[in-house]
């Protein structure tokens, strides 16, 4: 059972886990022409879940594999971004009508970023192992926080994208990059 300093805490934790998630949401958002509640509920579903289950794998990792996994985490999200965001700048300046799009919605996109906005989750959960927090309640919190705003950040990001139609994936590249460099950069300088 959570006590309510735990309840706070973890909070914070979750608001501070879900950023980088909330940040490619709104970035997901400019891209979609047509915004339905369904198409936000994805989005926010797959964060959302990415960051509830990535704390019980660090868990289950255990403490032995803490200091491997942080020498290499941030250079898998910074590869993961920068490679989706490369692509969305690539397809932006293409001529080629033909030429596929990058979809927000695409079940594999979705993954992927997913992943690389949720490695710190993984770290997170090694965390909690060694502070004996209630793993299941952590988790929750952690998910449906992280869904809320992702869920929210769509429509924002969707609205925005609205105004300024022209050229938002060339923007949106630009994010996924910046969110990768400034995961790397956090962690090569702590």
């Amino acid at each position: 059972m959570f006590t309510s300093l735990e309840l706070l805490t973890t909070s914070f934790v979750a608001v501070g886990l879900a950023a980088d998630a909330v940040a490619v949401s709104l970035t997901s958002g400019l891209m979609i022409r047509h915004i339905h509640v369904n198409k936000a509920l994805k989005i926010a579903l797959f964060f959302g879940g990415f960051q509830a289950i990535m704390p019980m794998i660090g868990w289950g990792i255990g403490l032995t594999c803490r200091d491997f996994l942080a020498s290499f985490d941030h250079w898998i999200a910074f590869i993961i971004l920068g490679a989706i965001g490369s692509k969305m700048i690539y397809e932006a300046v293409q001529n080629d009508d033909e030429e596929k799009k990058f979809n927000p919605l695409d079940s594999y996109t979705l993954i992927g970023l997913a992943i690389a906005t949720s490695i710190d989750a993984l770290v997170v959960g090694l965390g909690l192992s060694m502070i004996k927090t209630p793993l299941l309640l952590a988790c929750t919190v952690i998910g449906f926080i992280t869904f809320v705003l992702c869920f929210i950040a769509v429509f924002i990001g969707h609205k925005f994208g609205n105004l300024f139609s022209q050229k938002v994936e060339i923007l949106g590249g630009l994010v996924l990059i910046l969110i990768g460099g400034k995961i790397l950069i956090e962690h090569l300088i702590a």
